[in-house]
């Protein structure tokens, strides 16, 4: 039996990794000891040796100095273990300082195989961080996998950072990691267990993840998927999917599809009834099975039929303390004494036959303190539909389905009259949630981003819907100053315009609902006022009543209250009118250098008494 290693490095995504739930599957179908770890690898390789010393101590007391071990083996502080009652008087002294030398010689734990995912190419230092770390927990004829949107993208400067070859696009094929295996890994279920080994919470969580159809028929100049993906698939079937992972895991609220473009296929009607065959017909409703039942469930499981024993003990110990939360305070302290009886208080030392016994004990109790009611579920293509395929029929038989939201793609303005069909074809069939994704920073101009968002908020009040929109900057894959970064602006922008968005966003936390007054204040009520804001100094931006003498007097007398910051400031004003005294030479002048964003001494090199003086409203401070 090989140990293997699953690895997403620690960048912050919504999305648990599909891929490497894969290989979680597969890995464990062939009777490996299978291993998932997200977040800081020194910290991970601490903990795995703190695990070996409370093993080898087998000391079960210990137990609940854990932190505190784990902190002397990372750091050699002595602080920690101080606190730990005789311990420095004890044998075990010596064996612990052991195991801090093996973390300062990066001695540690080695695994068969290592599957080290990627997303996308701006997490590139991280990314190539992970890679290269990844390498210390590897045996010595051990084989280092990695894979995933940027190692298929630009796997040649990944081989060139870290001499791994990437594996580029789908795991597809027969024998594509192993010659002796018939098995397709893309077509295997998700292995969900995998992300209760982890602190990390992804925030799409208690959903079913899949795919029902690959790729995309269009062949968008700045899109990636035809890289990815470049063959359009019309039809996977999702319920077997979905009847494995309820199977193993317990049925999930909704679904994601992480379909690219599904109005394409021809197989549209059958996607549709199968979801419905699924559960997730108009009005659908889920009871949520007990965590409590999956987890005792999958631990009494024959050996061959157990998943993951690492990641559901880690579930019971957790579960057990969400119910001692519960509890009256003697019955808590009772509950303690007989998890400490049972040696459950820590999931290091948690037998699975002390788990199982224990159940008499845990499970009337939790029965008793969580419930659990009906709740709506949801299916959600998360990629978005193709506003240019939409026909009448197609909206007619999606509205059949629990779609929430309905998100349809609206890349650029001319896509405009198109766009508007689609949003009036959805409310005609009762679809009211809907969202979209809005490029900017491509070859569209700033006013065009504007256009569209304003376009949402009036089909928001025509149709009575809801539009979300979530603007999102373009960044080029191939260009080899900016696919590793976040810096590449566009021929009709400049930095501070693109900031100027962000600081809106910061306040909408990166998304634009229904509502025309709170839009007319955060983007201005038209193109000019919006470019205004484009140009306005930030702090002006993000505290937009603070500065504005006129709009914080509309704003308390719209709530009824007093002003609260000084009658006098009107800087925004004073600014504005200053920045528009300036005659067309000096204009340009300033708006070469405000458009750099950069506000020091040396980026605001100009004699002209003017301009300094308009360029002193763009060193306030956010504070």
């Amino acid at each position: 039996m090989g140990r293997i290693l699953l690895l997403e490095p620690k960048y912050k995504n919504k999305y648990p990794p599909m891929g490497l739930m894969k290989l979680a599957t597969y890995y464990r179908d062939r009777g490996n000891d299978v291993r998932f770890f997200k977040g800081n690898l020194k910290e991970f390789a601490a903990s795995l040796l703190c695990e070996e010393y409370l093993l080898e101590v087998c000391d079960s007391t210990q137990a609940k100095y854990s932190s505190q071990l784990f902190q002397f083996i990372k750091t050699g502080k002595y602080a920690p273990i101080d606190a730990i009652p005789g311990f420095r008087e004890s044998d075990n002294e010596s064996l612990l300082k052991l195991y801090r030398k093996k973390f300062t010689d990066e001695q540690f734990p080695q695994f068969d195989v290592i599957c080290v995912t990627t997303l996308f190419t701006f997490y590139w230092g991280e990314t190539v961080n992970t890679i290269n770390y990844a390498k210390k927990f590897l045996k010595k004829r051990g084989k280092i996998l990695v894979g995933g949107i940027a190692a298929s993208l630009i796997p040649d400067k990944i081989y060139e950072e870290t001499g791994v070859k990437p594996n580029i696009g789908l795991l597809n094929e027969q024998g594509v990691l192993d010659s002796d295996s018939e098995v397709i890994i893309d077509e295997l279920p998700l292995d969900y267990s995998i992300l209760e080994e982890i602190d990390y919470k992804y925030p799409a969580s208690n959903a079913y993840f899949a795919y029902m159809t690959r790729g995309c028929t269009n062949r968008c100049a700045f899109c990636a998927v035809p890289r990815l993906e470049p063959h359009y698939c019309n039809y996977i079937s999702l319920k077997p999917q979905l009847e494995k992972a309820d199977a193993m895991f317990g049925a999930q609220k909704d679904l994601l599809l992480m379909d690219n473009n599904v109005f394409a296929s021809e197989r549209f009607d059958e996607i549709i009834d199968e979801i419905k065959a699924c559960g997730f017909g108009r009005e659908a409703t889920y009871t949520p099975p007990s965590e409590y039942e999956i987890a005792i469930n999958n631990l009494r499981a024959k050996k061959k039929e157990r998943r993951n024993d690492r990641a559901y003990t880690k579930k019971m110990i957790e579960l057990y303390d969400r119910i001692s939360e519960r509890l009256p305070e003697k019955e808590q302290a009772e509950f303690y004494l007989a998890r400490e009886n049972a040696n459950l208080l820590y999931a290091i030392y948690a037998k699975r036959e002390s788990i199982l016994e224990f159940d008499a004990i845990a499970r009337p109790l939790y029965e008793k303190y969580f419930k659990r009611g009906t709740r709506a579920r949801y299916i959600d293509f998360n990629q978005g539909v193709d506003a240019r395929l939409v026909t009448d029929e197609k909206m007619r038989k999606l509205s059949e389905i629990n779609i929430r939201p309905l998100r349809i793609a609206f890349d650029h303005y001319s896509m405009k009259d198109t766009y508007i069909n689609a949003v009036k074809l959805a409310a005609k069939y009762s679809i009211k949630n809907l969202s979209n994704y809005l490029l900017y920073n491509y070859e569209d101009k700033p006013e065009d981003l504007y256009e569209r968002m304003k376009l949402n908020i009036e089909l928001c009040e025509e149709l009575s819907v809801t539009i979300y929109s979530f603007p999102m900057k373009y960044h080029p894959i191939d260009d080899p100053d900016y696919f590793n970064n976040r810096d590449y602006i566009g021929v009709q922008w400049n930095r501070k315009f693109i900031r100027a968005i962000q600081a809106v966003l910061n306040a909408t936390k990166g998304k634009i609902g229904r509502g025309k007054t709170f839009f007319d204040e955060a983007f201005g009520c038209d193109v000019d006022e919006f470019r205004k804001i484009l140009w306005m100094p930030e702090s002006m931006i993000i505290y937009r009543y603070k500065y504005d003498k006129i709009k914080r007097e509309q704003y308390y007398k719209l709530k009824g209250k007093e002003v609260h910051y000084e009658d006098e400031c009107d800087q925004t004003n004073e600014w504005w009118q200053k920045f528009n005294s300036l005659t067309d030479e000096q204009s340009a002048t300033l708006k070469v250098i405000v458009a750099k964003n950069r506000f020091t001494e040396e980026d605001c090199n100009t004699d002209d008494l003017a301009i300094l003086e308009v360029l002193e409203y763009y060193k306030l401070k956010r504070d």
